[in-house]
């Protein structure tokens, strides 16, 4: 159902999509837009088509101002039988050179997420179709065997939830990632974890030997310690105190546990750096990242309505700080500079981040898992060549 005073148009344009709105325009662009009532659960407010669509749906003032219901929209996943499954990078801003997703979109939900624009490589929205129609890789276990045991492959931490959440909703049904972590275990492979989630603990009978060995840590990413903000920004993801409590009970349970601040928000929830560092840490966290907003495509379009739906008072100082630390733009995808960002305030909150974390006393450097046990899993016929 259309929300009211709405009325979406759909126009048929030649060639991929325009780029996203101008940055320097995206404000004015943002008030104009009638705001769009949030849906139960959803952490975006519109479905605007994919860059490379044919066609794009336009959400324009009909002139009635008719109370309506918002539908609540159905979560979709559709199994996927992929051809791999570790995915390789060589980027030189981030510790790790491979990675897993064992989904493809995210019902966490959350608005500002950095990987909703892959979702138009499916031909579907980076808004709600991100976080409503996703995708289950239901080979990922049997791939990852199968890559783990080639021959000239060597082992290396294997980052697990830096694109989608590995332990979202689904995954209590679908189980990819419990069985990716099975093959992890027993070929004794150094996997970093990435989530959002307390469903992480019903793996704590892998992960606890897993730990013992040296092969494993998990990271919860905390971006607020307000239930409220939590659940308008990231509204299917685990509450604050949620995940606070999972990271107490890996951390007594001897899994070394890692604190994110990602991303911090410019007038959102930068005030509560210190505070998040303080409760992780008192909650077992031993290390400490954070990482400053980025806005790729999409996602700057679906954050500006977000704000104006939530915040429209702080949309501008907002955007204007966003702006601040991406030299004048909305985004700046430069090695060295996306993650942290530069200009005064950036230096502001690396420095306060850095003042908080040593006073608390969690480390720079980052833990080194093993790779020296690495038991490369027999590949299909191996065995029948020993008898």
């Amino acid at each position: 159902m259309t929300p009211a005073g709405t009325l979406v148009t759909t126009h048929r344009i030649r060639g991929p999509l325009a780029k996203p709105r101008a940055s320097r325009s995206l404000d004015t662009a943002a008030e104009a837009m009638p705001v769009h009532p949030a849906r139960r659960g959803r952490g975006s407010l519109t479905n605007a088509s994919g860059r490379f669509e044919s066609e794009v749906r336009v959400a324009e003032n009909d002139g009635w101002d008719l109370p309506e219901d918002v539908n609540p929209l159905r979560t979709v996943v559709t199994p996927e039988r992929a051809k791999t499954i570790i995915t390789r990078n060589e980027s030189p801003d981030i510790s790790f050179d491979r990675s897993i997703n064992p989904y493809r979109g995210c019902e966490h939900g959350c608005v500002y997420c950095f990987a909703r624009p892959t979702h138009a490589y499916l031909g579907l929205s980076p808004g709600l179709d991100f976080e409503t129609r996703l995708v289950s890789k239901v080979n990922a276990a049997a791939l990852l065997e199968r890559e783990l045991s080639a021959p000239g492959y060597q082992p290396k931490t294997i980052a697990i939830g830096s694109n989608t959440d590995p332990y979202q909703p689904i995954e209590r049904t679908e189980k990819i990632m419990r069985d990716v972590l099975g093959v992890l275990s027993r070929a004794n492979h150094p996997v970093g974890i990435v989530t959002k989630s307390a469903l992480v603990l019903r793996d704590l009978d892998l992960l606890v030997p897993m730990a013992a060995k040296g092969l494993v840590k998990v990271a919860l990413s905390i971006t607020t310690l307000d239930p409220g903000l939590a659940r308008k920004m990231e509204p299917r993801a685990g509450s604050p105190e949620r995940r606070l409590d999972a990271m107490r009970r890996l951390s007594e349970a001897g899994v070394p546990t890692v604190v994110m601040v990602a991303p911090i928000i410019p007038a959102i929830n930068d005030a509560e750096i210190e505070a998040i560092l303080t409760r992780a840490h008192a909650m077992g966290a031993r290390e400490a990242g954070y990482v400053m907003l980025r806005l790729p495509l999409e996602v700057r379009d679906l954050f500006a309505e977000w704000l104006m739906a939530h915040y429209p008072d702080k949309l501008r100082h907002v955007l204007s700080l966003v702006r601040s630390v991406r030299g004048g733009k909305l985004y700046d995808a430069t090695f060295g500079k996306r993650m942290s960002g530069a200009g005064p305030y950036a230096w502001m909150v690396g420095r306060r981040f850095e003042a908080a974390a040593a006073r608390l006393g969690l480390a720079k450097s980052r833990m080194p898992l093993r790779s020296d046990l690495f038991l490369r899993p027999a590949r299909q016929g191996e065995q029948l060549q020993l008898l």
